[in-house]
């Protein structure tokens, strides 16, 4: 423990943390949750407690890979649809110890936020498409009309020409 931090400047950081802390054994037991972890998962510690990760979590296998290698680990965000969570993870091991900690950062009201504006982003689009759609269909219902009208006067006017060279020619 580094020197002047008292154990319970230690127990106010682990309880106030607003990430979500898990450590867990060389077996992949939890041992450690703090209440973040466990508001996340809308669990209790007496639950969590001795559990295998990998039946709360799913896939483990990044946290097995940073225990076995020894090494940190920064993940991409992953969704944890049981828990409605969405998160990025940094796990590393605590050699001397023998375990291995998560750090869970919630980011579900941000990929939800993110997901809303593709969704509007995306019936926008499909009202724009419907618009335009709407649009080249009475475009082309006046330039049919006009076509008709056009074609209707052409005649009319072939007529009346034809009319006039015949009065013309009589003459």
């Amino acid at each position: 423990m580094p020197i002047g931090v008292s154990d319970k400047l230690w127990k106010l950081l682990w309880d106030y943390d607003p990430n979500g802390l898990v450590v867990v054994d060389r077996n992949m037991r939890i041992r450690l949750v703090n209440p973040a972890f466990c508001e996340m998962l809308k669990m209790t510690d007496a639950e969590l407690v001795d559990r295998d990760l990998g039946t709360v979590l799913g896939d483990i296998d990044d946290v097995k890979t940073a225990s076995h290698e020894n090494k940190v680990m920064k993940c991409p965000e992953r969704e944890y649809p049981r828990y409605h969570l969405y998160a990025r993870r940094v796990i590393f091991p605590i050699g001397d110890e023998g375990m291995t900690a998560c750090i869970m950062v919630d980011l579900t009201h941000e990929w939800q936020q993110r997901n809303e504006m593709v969704r509007i982003q995306r019936e926008t689009l499909e009202q724009v498409n419907e618009v335009v759609n709407k649009h080249m269909h009475v475009a082309q219902e006046v330039a049919g009309l006009l076509g008709e009208a056009t074609a209707e006067t052409k005649v009319s006017l072939l007529k009346v020409r034809a009319l006039l060279e015949q009065e013309a020619l009589q003459k």
